[in-house]
């Protein structure tokens, strides 16, 4: 805690006093007393919890013996009765009519599913029609007594009136109730946690069976009155239990209390719902409750993950006449509305146990403050100079004893220390400045070492190719002009006699002179700025119309698409012929860098320079666009140098001798990327007057000088 962060040099006397007087009763007897008393209150509360699924339990298995009882005493009435007993006498024996109107009234009035009356040797003499049952079923034959009724019937001559539970097989139910059949088929759903399952559906049946002797006046029995009730998918019965159990309102905070009746270790019926309509028959308990009530006849009281839920449980056996178990009976309610609820008491517990702490905190940091107080201070400046604000004082203490004095030096130490920083920074920014000076003043000389080293190179590139070239033009010039004198002379020497070969020699002239243009194209290109033409003002926009006539027959040989954007106003000052060779050479490069077609986009407009004016103010440029493959990035950086070429059959010279002509105009051309990387633009700008003079022509219309 930030609180208790003092200095080193703090006295061990007076952090040992701190300590135990704030610490040591907060931090470790509240707490022990608040741990103690929320493991009790936890206890306590499962064991009420436990008490009161003990008595729902109680409740439940009451009833259940009182239907049980209600069964046999029942049973016992109509067999005692004097209406039975006389209906036996009235001949015929073989017309069953009023005894089945009898049978039916007594198991109407007693709610049972069934009742038969047979004679002393097992044969069926009469049984309980019920609602809704066809007249021919009422009047079909009735079976003989099956097995289970007829082992039971002895003991049913001692015992009292107590009905028993049985487990029946189906063919056993059938001869007793055919119309119970459907509800005898119960599939299982698997269910978390139950014991393996060796079998797909219970067929059996769990019925509450009496068995009474119908006796004459010598105490005789002249037959046996078979009563009973089924407990398979008996819903009016368990939900009768859960009434009786869990009342509404019975249950606090939103719980919802269940009953169950099982035969083994299956749900027979449940008022537990697996969804929100269906009711979880057909599941299964859990093996460890398996174990404990069916394997060991143990009570089960805790709480049970029961189908999808928590459920505070009970479970108790439930054994048929012999003593086996054949079942449990169920009652428990929803765990989760109780575990809120305990949840909340111990978070209430423990606030109030809070409260008392942080009561008890500020009551003992209350009389402890006139020792602290300054520590603190102390601790908090030291904090906040570290943070960066150097200005942080503890200022004036109430406390005039040695921690008093101690804080006065401390902020005399910070003074000093804010002195010497400040003097730091200063000096600190100084050489920063001079730094920043010197930096910005070599990044400028390297600048001018770079453009002095290209402009350097480039210059001799430039010596060195015109040096070759006007060697080469000197030496082939000469044996020029000896042809074309020697020409010159057969002409007059001949005379009239030449005229049989004037045609060889009107051609001989003109090689002669395509020699010359050769050679004067050489020098041109070693010395551009010297052959500089005529200088007109031109339009742009129609400059670029006649140029792309001159490509026209390149054009109609490709599937390239032309799209025009002419926006320029602006004429610019240059030569015509020299303006179309620029122009010519980069519409032939865009072509043949689109061989499958493509677009070819020319846009013009006017533009200004970004910086100051200077000699010119702008004037118009010329995009020449394509949907190429691009400019690699070695491409862009070689693109303008003498002899570099991407072509197979090129030599390397169509824009170098483009740029030399435009820069000798006063502009520029430059080469990138387009912006969508699908082809290269290539960007003339011409200024709307040329910056260098131009030479002047010779009477021929060439460039003069060699």
């Amino acid at each position: 805690m930030t609180l208790w962060r003092t200095p080193r040099w703090l006295a061990s006397s007076v952090r040992n006093k701190l300590l135990a007087m704030a610490l040591l009763p907060l931090l470790v007897a509240f707490p022990l007393m608040a741990l103690l008393l929320l493991l009790w209150g936890n206890v306590a509360y499962d064991r009420l919890l436990i008490t009161k699924v003990r008595s729902d339990l109680a409740v439940a298995h009451g009833y259940f013996e009182q239907v049980l009882s209600e069964v046999g005493s029942g049973t016992l009435g109509v067999a005692g009765s004097q209406a039975l007993y006389a209906a036996l006498q009235t001949p015929p024996a073989s017309d069953r009519n009023g005894l089945n109107e009898q049978l039916a009234l007594a198991r109407e009035r007693l709610g049972l599913d069934f009742l038969l009356l047979y004679n002393a040797q097992g044969q069926s003499l009469a049984r309980a029609v019920p609602t809704g049952l066809s007249r021919a079923d009422a009047t079909a034959p009735i079976p003989r007594m099956p097995a289970a009724l007829g082992t039971a019937l002895q003991p049913a001559r001692t015992q009292g009136a107590q009905a028993r539970l049985l487990l029946l097989e189906p063919e056993a139910l059938d001869a007793l109730a055919p119309h119970l059949s459907q509800r005898l088929r119960i599939p299982l759903v698997a269910t978390r946690n139950a014991a393996p399952a060796t079998r797909e559906a219970e067929h059996r049946a769990m019925v509450m069976l009496s068995t009474h002797p119908v006796l004459d006046a010598k105490g005789q029995t002249i037959a046996v009155l078979a009563g009973g009730l089924l407990l398979n998918q008996n819903l009016d019965f368990i939900d009768h239990i859960n009434r009786i159990v869990y009342p509404d309102g019975a249950l606090p905070f939103g719980s919802q209390g269940t009953a169950t009746l099982f035969m083994d270790d299956v749900r027979i019926t449940t008022n537990v719902r697996l969804f929100q309509d269906q009711r979880a028959i057909g599941t299964r308990v859990s093996q460890a409750v398996r174990d404990a009530v069916l394997g060991r006849g143990n009570t089960w009281l805790d709480r049970a993950f029961v189908v999808n839920d928590w459920y505070v449980s009970a479970y108790t056996p439930l054994q048929d006449a012999t003593g086996a178990r054949i079942g449990m009976l169920y009652v428990g309610f929803t765990e989760a509305p109780f575990r809120l609820v305990r949840h909340a008491m111990l978070a209430l517990m423990g606030l109030i146990f809070l409260g008392v702490m942080a009561l008890s905190a500020w009551f003992s940091l209350r009389w402890a403050r006139s020792i602290f107080q300054p520590v603190q201070r102390m601790n908090r400046t030291m904090q906040l100079v570290e943070e960066g604000q150097s200005g942080a004082r503890v200022g004036e203490l109430a406390a005039r004893d040695e921690l008093g004095a101690l804080a006065g030096h401390l902020d005399e130490l910070l003074d000093v220390i804010d002195d010497k920083t400040a003097a730091l920074q200063r000096w600190g920014e100084e050489l920063d400045h001079k730094v920043a000076e010197r930096t910005q003043e070599l990044e400028a000389s390297n600048a001018s070492l770079q453009m002095a080293q290209q402009q350097l190179v480039k210059s001799e590139k430039l010596a060195a190719i015109g040096q070759l070239t006007a060697s080469i033009a000197h030496e082939i010039n000469n044996p020029i002009a000896v042809m074309q004198g020697n020409l010159d002379l057969m002409r007059e020497t001949l005379g009239a006699h030449a005229q049989p070969v004037r045609g060889e020699l009107q051609l001989l002239d003109e090689q002669v002179e395509r020699m010359r243009l050769i050679v004067t194209q050489l020098l041109q290109y070693a010395r551009p700025t010297e052959y500089a033409g005529y200088v007109e003002s031109l339009d742009l926009n129609r400059t670029v119309n006649d140029c792309l006539v001159l490509v026209g027959h390149l054009l109609s040989q490709t599937h390239i698409e032309v799209q025009r954007e002419l926006r320029g106003t602006r004429r610019v000052g240059c030569n015509r012929q020299e303006l179309q060779q620029v122009i010519i050479n980069l519409l032939i490069n865009a072509i043949q860098a689109m061989p499958q077609g493509g677009v070819l986009k020319l846009v013009t407009e006017d533009w200004v320079p970004d910086g100051p004016h200077g000699v010119h103010a702008g004037g118009t440029l010329l995009r020449v666009e394509d949907s190429g493959h691009g400019l690699t990035a070695e491409a862009r950086e070689r693109l303008f140098r003498p002899f570099f070429t991407t072509k197979n059959d090129g030599n390397g010279l169509g824009l170098w001798i483009s740029q030399g002509l435009v820069e000798r105009y006063g502009g520029s051309i430059s080469a990138a990327n387009r912006d969508d990387g699908l082809g290269a633009v290539f960007t003339v700008r011409l200024s709307t007057e040329p910056l260098a003079p131009a030479a002047t022509p010779t009477n021929d219309g060439r460039p003069g000088g060699h």
